[in-house]
């Protein structure tokens, strides 16, 4: 419970956890326009350079590419899904959401046990 209030108060904060991601949005445009105009990622990736962090001055890995082309093809295909994200982030950071996440059984478990095996 108290990992989740955790959560919440750094939510209300505009913390975030986990690390930063290696692909900027100007990195990753470089790589969409250079597939646009017929380069492989493994081309473009070698030009990229990381910004910040342990990282910096090196370039990007392929698999770290692929995963930021990944994620923007999802933002695109989804726009809605991350207009709601946004919207309910902004509230939660407002202060209009109040009180903890519920921590409960998964949606659809209604009480069921499973059988033990002794």
């Amino acid at each position: 419970m108290a990992t989740i209030e955790g959560l919440d108060t750094a939510a209300r904060k505009a913390k975030r956890s986990g690390r930063l991601p290696v692909i900027t949005d100007d990195m990753l445009h470089t790589v969409l326009q250079r597939r646009a105009g017929g380069e492989s990622v493994e081309q473009s990736q070698r030009d990229l350079v990381i910004p910040t962090g342990k990282r910096k001055g090196q370039d990007p890995s392929v698999a770290s590419t692929y995963r930021a082309l990944a994620g923007h093809g999802k933002r695109e295909a989804y726009p809605e899904a991350v207009e709601a994200a946004h919207a309910d982030f902004t509230a939660l950071h407002a202060g209009e959401v109040t009180g903890s996440r519920s921590v409960g059984k998964p949606a659809g478990a209604s009480g069921c046990e499973l059988p033990r095996f002794s």
